[in-house]
């Protein structure tokens, strides 16, 4: 039954009344305490605790057909002795067990743009990183105000906070708030929202992550930050989106990622009229639709977003790239770890298309995007479909599914010319021989040796090459350095620096030199 339980007869230490529903830790792990009294046929009082990691739990609740308190989980549950929990410490304690214990060195760093310490006092403190610190609770009355008055940035991750109400009692004596990070907790609702709203007046960023919160909670909780700009959901509970109706109204940045989302209810975030950046990643996310606006054309929706991440998801269409095009301030986008391919398996390929289909974009993947990379993608893009557009009508009128899977190949005719029919490149297929590239080694400090050309795969990772050169040279792979140049680029030489990564990585092509060195 018991976890950590001792002995029957050791007197059990004086315990708050008020134990249910508060946050304890046990052993690195936080949990929340469900019951506190007597488990029959043991002595003494025992705590039942729902773990926040239910792996950590026993059972459900019950002992012996007794059920003495619920969890969600139905192994979520211990029973634990109080002497075995920290109830944790009051805000200006964890303060000073954080700060003043090294005050001359780590203080020092932390406002050394402020001034000295005035008596070993905490009144310039800019910042307090309270993190896994176990903070529950303010402390005396207007000891905040008093002790620490500049905080502009607070950190309670993990704390041992039960409710908003202790976290708006810290807060409320902040008055300069302008950061809050609140990772990893479990903290009830508000009863009264408008009662704390000029508790985090000032607050521009809130972190929220990992706090089992779902999207109408947050909502609910959203009166309460009246200024805020930067919100962080991230590994939360937030499935379906509901439309924020006359809140979050200043909100410019959201991250919702690792949250399994309810792709239909996506759009309902587009009445956050001031969003300028959406993270999305690793949400599952496999469609998205702007069915208000025709190809080629801008939606009304989302009018303000700049930034968008879409790691880690299921897009493998290109039709919501196409969607995407439609966004009318996209300028950042990230969507690694997709299942886009273009048809000749190529990443490089794949990202050209990227570039040709979002016309606006300047940073792809966290890249800049050059000019002359634009303009090579956009051109290869006439040329890789210049056969499809002939046979859906050409320079007379193509068709509507032509206009609808390349929406922008009109415009890009009217910047670049139509492609002549020498020009047209047909797709390749994805198969073994589009992999193959005709390499030539050269050896620079090896005057004697003559270029060696070899066909490798694109896939090969540098390892095996330098185990080829092994076989060819019978020098040492360990002792073997390798750089090369592409025709592309005359003049520069490009470092291949890892041994684990593949040519492809590299972007060496066909008919690139590898220069080989040894010492």
């Amino acid at each position: 039954m018991t976890e950590n339980g001792g002995s029957m007869g050791v007197d059990q230490p004086a315990v708050p009344e008020d134990l249910v529903s508060r946050r304890v830790s046990c052993d690195g792990e936080r949990a929340t305490v469900r019951y506190a009294g007597p488990v029959p046929p043991t002595a003494g009082l025992w705590l039942g605790v729902e773990w926040d990691n239910p792996e950590r739990g026993k059972h459900d609740g019950s002992h012996e057909g007794v059920q003495y308190f619920t969890c969600r989980h139905p192994q979520g549950g211990s029973f634990v002795r109080p002497a075995k929990v920290s109830l944790g410490v009051d805000y200006l304690t964890a303060v000073q067990q954080t700060y003043q214990s090294n005050a001359d060195d780590v203080l020092s760093k932390e406002i050394s743009v402020l001034g000295k310490i005035k008596d070993r006092g905490f009144e310039s403190l800019p910042s307090a990183l309270l993190s896994c610190c176990e903070v529950n609770g303010p402390g005396a009355d207007g000891e905040i105000r008093k002790t620490t008055p500049n905080v502009r940035w607070l950190d309670m991750s993990g704390s041992l906070l039960s409710c908003w109400e202790d976290v708006s009692a810290i807060t409320q004596q902040l008055d300069g708030l302008e950061r809050l990070q609140l990772i990893n907790n479990r903290l009830r609702l508000p009863s009264d929202v408008s009662a704390h709203c000029q508790a985090f007046c000032s607050l521009r960023v809130l972190v929220l992550n990992g706090c089992d919160l779902t999207w109408p909670q947050i909502l609910e909780c959203a009166p309460m930050w009246p200024q805020l700009e930067d919100l962080s959901v991230e590994e939360n509970a937030v499935t379906e989106l509901q439309r924020p109706e006359g809140v979050l109204r200043s909100l410019k940045s959201l991250n919702v990622s690792c949250n399994p989302l309810v792709q239909r209810s996506l759009l309902t975030l587009a009445a956050l009229p001031r969003l300028e950046q959406l993270n999305l990643s690793r949400t599952g996310l496999s469609d998205i639709r702007f069915d208000d606006a025709a190809p080629g054309s801008q939606t009304a929706m989302f009018s303000t977003l700049m930034k968008l991440n879409l790691d880690g998801n299921n897009i493998s269409e290109w039709c919501v790239i196409d969607e995407l095009g439609k966004l009318p301030s996209l300028s950042h986008f990230s969507c690694r770890g997709n299942q886009l391919v273009s048809s000749d398996g190529n990443l490089k390929t794949a990202n050209q298309l990227l570039i040709a289909k979002l016309g606006q974009l300047v940073f792809l993947n966290n890249c800049e995007i050059l000019h002359k990379e634009r303009r090579g993608a956009e051109i290869d893009y006439i040329k890789m479909f210049g056969e499809e557009w002939l046979k859906a009508g050409g320079r007379s009128q193509p068709s509507t599914q032509f206009i609808s899977e390349h929406p922008r190949y009109l415009s890009l005719i009217d910047k670049y010319g139509a492609p002549e029919e020498g020009e047209l490149k047909k797709p390749k297929p994805f198969a073994l021989k589009n992999q193959l590239l005709k390499i030539t080694f050269v050896f620079p400090d090896h005057a004697d040796r003559k270029p060696i050309e070899k066909k490798v795969l694109a896939s090969m990772v540098v390892q095996k090459v330098k185990g080829l050169l092994y076989r060819l040279l019978k020098v040492p792979a360990a002792d073997l350095k390798l750089s090369y140049t592409s025709p592309k680029k005359l003049g520069t030489e490009f470092e291949i620096d890892s041994d684990l990564k593949t040519l492809q990585f590299y972007s060496i092509e066909d008919g690139d030199q590898v220069l080989v060195r040894w010492s």
